[in-house]
């Protein structure tokens, strides 16, 4: 059977003085541990070397309640080297590690016991403390172990194992069963039974002597139980069962002394001593121990018991003890006492013998466990575990069933609390009282909402002038009921809890002018709970407890606070209920309309995370509302808010969601969307198409008419150029003419873009001046393609090559790529474009001027426009040249004549739509 492994410590990295490895040697109440240096590496080491070479069942640490490191690793060897080097792991093999927690829901004020099962042979164990958890009182960075304990077997004990059940198997077939068969299958018969006195917590919470007793006497019962002298194991299981009190007892009273010397109080240091001496000794006379350890005295006829057995199941010794730990106990907890007082006597079920009264074992439990008042937390013995192992026999009534039935059988009364109730709410019971805890813990609805309402009552009716300890007492054993409460699922229960905790906030903390950490204390306490019963089935529940956080985050004692926002943007759990999600982000919506992001805990990153997070969610209610929240935020934060979200593309705009969100940011901006913007484009695009087709119709009537004109002017042509040769001959320089066009050639060598003419504009030099020299055009940087500098951005966005590396910025409406588009619409150094009604918008300058058509033509021509259009030197006015004597004028090609006659004629969107080509570089 596994049992407890003694060790001793060869190796450690490093302690503080005072707290040496070696102190993880000892286990008792008073044992301070191993602490690591101050500021020391990590990770840090210890050795421990067992008493024999054996194979580890079970490994028990016992961590300090604010020096914790993050985790622990664990390493066995069978050996060590001759000389031993700390670092050195090859002789040793990794078992595993575990993860201490951070404490912080305890505030630093319990001791987490963590114990870990493996199989594993060996006699060197390797324990590696790695980097310790932060937290306001570990100033210095250390890791702290208070105890350590190993059980386990022998290392051979599988081979005894094995001989000892071939050898059990011979003895059954022979008909030699050495053993009681009543036994077999209870937790003494297993190979695997660990014994509860060899656990850490027993130690740790025992006076040592005690223990000592204790475990002997346990051995003397196993060995009644194999001799079937069953009376003298019941008094052996009697007997432990009065020493394990004695023992927390004596173990709270070491502690005390021990506080007493450390602050010098001397005379409180020895009146403990002597205290526990007196106690000491007046239990182990009362016990009869010496009888009890060396053997049962024999028993004369005449000293049997003479009455019935059904009586027979309390020891007649159990009373003396029971009495003295009242007695003991009675002066030191003034709110244990008066609930004693109230419990009936057991002689309304038994006999004469038992007029006295025993008084219950959870009154014991009350007595022991208001002594912890006067004791220092963190000195404060860690509880052992009570559970003893079930053995098979037939079932008969115990002390405690006969003792409480009165209690429990009373009409109108509450069910008395269990043995794990009491535990539980100890402290409870202390400030409040069995009665009123009971009600709590009942199992009757009533009782449980008259226990709430009857504690309403006491905390309004408590005087203003009471000691501050006792009203925190009363605070914060009241929010451990409250706390219970709101798990409730009878709505009346859940509401009286919320009305006894809206009163301690609201009322009861501000009439005594507690501290703001009373009140942080309720909140922390309670609203994980309540957030939880937002998810609840019940509708009505839901919304009960939803308005009551609601109401709670606006009160101005919780509000300054700043802790329940924290908790509303906590991501969604993937596998939280759908009603518990809907009721966390629509909490989070209503607040925020309310509290806003200054100084409330609310804050554009963690709701803007939040808020991203949730549009994910499988719950189509849950993203709905999530985009409101970003829509609410984009109101009062702009351009912030866009830092949290994707681009605003094609691609992201796939996404149902993401198109809405941008469609929403721009009817805040007051820009249209992209459904009024298409719808705008469609309108255009048909009205330029019917002035098109308009336009043509009349052109088509000019051309007819200019026909005709040229039949008539051919005649004309012969005597007008002969005049013109006699004025040269006579060496007369006349004026240079105007260039004239006849009316019905006025489309030959035009330009229709710019509106320049010239002899050389054949179909290939219109192409060349297209390609290089036409102030209207431009080549798209990107596709080469040859377009209207006034539809740039428009191709750039729907037609060119790379339009899916652009982007429009919602500012300046012009095309930005990608990768640069969040740094543009960041820094804001673009210049904001107008309606398209109101301005024209310059793709090369990012200028705003005057709408229309001509206005393209007068900016991008004129001398006073565009500064960044590289070809407008070529149209720009020139000083015409001087003709050569002989010779006839030179004719300057300006765009000014035709430029009237281009006016007339429409100027297509892009070129390859008004001339049927696509101009591509060859």
């Amino acid at each position: 059977m596994p049992h407890k492994i003694g060790f001793v410590v060869v190796s450690s990295s490093g302690h503080e003085d005072g707290f040496s490895a070696r102190e993880l040697m000892i286990h008792a109440p008073t044992v301070s541990g191993w602490r690591s240096p101050r500021f020391c590496q990590f990770p840090q080491e210890i050795v421990l070397q067992m008493v024999e070479r054996c194979r580890i069942r079970k490994l028990q640490l016992l961590a300090h309640q604010y020096m914790i490191p993050s985790k622990v690793e664990f390493y066995i060897s069978e050996s060590l080297p001759e000389y031993f080097v700390p670092y050195q792991a090859e002789r040793f093999r990794r078992l595993g590690y575990i993860s201490l927690c951070d404490n912080e829901k305890t505030g630093c004020k319990a001791r987490e016991l963590k114990s870990v099962y493996v199989d594993a042979v060996g006699q060197f164990l390797k324990l590696i403390f790695h980097e310790n958890h932060v937290n306001k009182y570990n100033i210095y960075n250390q890791v702290a172990l208070v105890a350590v304990n190993i059980i386990g077997d022998p290392a051979d004990f599988g081979d005894e194992s094995n001989i000892t059940s071939r050898e059990k198997l011979i003895d059954h077939y022979l008909g030699h069963n050495s053993e009681d068969p009543a036994l077999e299958g209870t937790c003494t018969g297993k190979s695997d039974y660990i014994s509860p006195l060899d656990d850490l917590a027993f130690d740790m919470y025992q006076d040592p002597e005690v223990a000592q007793i204790i475990r002997k006497l346990d051995e003397r019962k196993r060995e009644a139980v194999q001799k079937e002298r069953y009376d003298y194991a019941k008094k052996l299981k009697q007997a432990i069962a009065d020493l394990q009190k004695v023992g927390e007892r004596l173990g709270r009273y070491e502690v005390e002394k021990r506080c007493a010397v450390e602050k010098e109080d001397y005379d409180l240091a020895k009146e403990k001593k002597q205290q526990m001496e007196r106690f000491r000794s007046q239990v182990y006379e009362q016990l009869q121990l010496r009888s009890l350890v060396d053997g049962e005295p024999m028993q004369r006829p005449s000293d049997l018991p003479a009455q019935p057995l059904a009586h027979s199941a309390s020891p007649h010794h159990q009373q003396p003890v029971l009495s003295l730990l009242q007695e003991e106990g009675a002066p030191e907890s003034r709110f244990a006492e008066p609930f004693l007082q109230e419990k009936p006597p057991a002689h309304a079920l038994g006999p004469s013998r038992h007029s006295t009264g025993d008084p219950s074992p959870r009154a014991t439990d009350l007595h022991l466990k208001s002594h912890l008042q006067s004791v220092p937390y963190d000195e404060r013995p860690l509880p052992a575990s009570r559970k003893q192992p079930a053995v098979a026999l037939e079932p008969e009534k115990s002390d405690s069933d006969v003792s409480e039935a009165p209690r429990g059988g009373a009409a109108g009364e509450p069910e008395p609390l269990t043995e794990k109730a009491l535990r539980e709410a100890g402290p409870a019971v202390d400030v409040l009282g069995e009665s009123l805890v009971a009600g709590a813990y009942s199992k009757t609805w009533s009782y449980r909402e008259d226990a709430l309402l009857a504690l309403y009552k006491r905390l309004m009716e408590t005087p203003a002038g009471t000691a501050k300890e006792e009203l925190k007492s009363m605070l914060r054993t009241s929010i451990f009921l409250v706390r219970r409460a709101l798990r409730d699922i009878v709505t009346p229960v859940f509401q009286a809890s919320l009305k006894l905790l809206k009163m301690i906030i609201t009322q009861y903390i501000p009439k005594h002018k507690l501290s703001k950490l009373e009140t942080t204390h309720c909140v922390e306490r309670t609203i994980p709970v309540l957030l939880t019963r937002t998810g609840d089935s019940s509708a009505r529940l839901r919304v009960i407890a939803s308005n009551f956080i609601q109401e709670m985050a606006l009160c101005k004692e919780v509000r300054s606070l700043q802790i329940i926002p924290s908790y509303l943007v906590q991501p969604l759990k993937a596998n939280s209920s759908n009603h518990l999600a809907m009721s966390q982000i629509g909490l989070l919506a209503r607040l925020l309309k309310d509290l806003g992001t200054g100084g409330t805990g609310f804050t554009i990153d963690n709701v803007m995370k939040f808020s991203v997070g949730a549009l994910e969610h499988r719950v189509y209610e849950v993203r709905e509302t999530a985009v409101r929240v970003i829509l609410d935020m984009y109101k009062q934060h702009r351009a912030f808010i866009l830092e949290y979200l994707p681009p605003d593309d094609n691609t992201t705009r796939k996404n149902v969601l993401y198109k809405t969100i941008f469609e929403g940011f721009a009817k805040i901006d007051g820009r249209p969307t992209e459904a009024e913007i298409r719808a705008q484009k469609k309108a255009a695009t048909e009205e330029a198409e019917k002035r098109k087709k308009e336009e043509i119709k009349a052109l088509q009537g000019q051309l007819a008419a200019l026909k005709d004109i040229q039949a008539e002017a051919q005649g004309k042509e012969g005597p007008s150029v002969e005049a013109e040769s006699q004025d040269t001959q006579g060496g007369k320089a006349a004026p240079p003419p105007a260039p004239e066009v006849p009316d019905n050639h006025y489309l030959d060598n035009l330009c229709i873009f710019c509106g320049e003419r010239s002899e050389s504009f054949t179909e290939e030099g219109l192409d060349r001046h297209y390609w290089k020299r036409c102030p209207m055009l431009t080549r798209c940087a990107h596709c080469k393609q040859v377009v209207e500098i006034s539809s740039l951005t428009e191709h750039l966005l729907t037609e060119c090559d790379k339009k899916d590396g652009f982007g429009k910025c919602y500012r300046c409406s012009e095309a930005v790529l990608k990768e640069e588009l969040p740094r543009h619409i960041k820094t804001k150094e673009c210049n904001p474009a107008k309606p398209e009604k109101l301005a024209n918008r310059c793709p090369l300058c990012h200028e705003n001027f005057s709408p229309g058509e001509e206005a393209w033509k007068a900016h991008l021509m004129g001398p006073a426009g565009c500064t960044m259009n590289l070809r407008k030197t070529h149209v720009l006015p020139r000083a015409p040249a001087l003709p050569p004597a002989g010779k006839g004028p030179a004719v300057a090609k300006s765009g000014t004549s035709g430029s009237k006659v281009g006016s007339k004629i429409p100027t297509p969107k892009g070129l390859s739509k008004s001339s049927g080509r696509t101009y591509t570089k060859r």
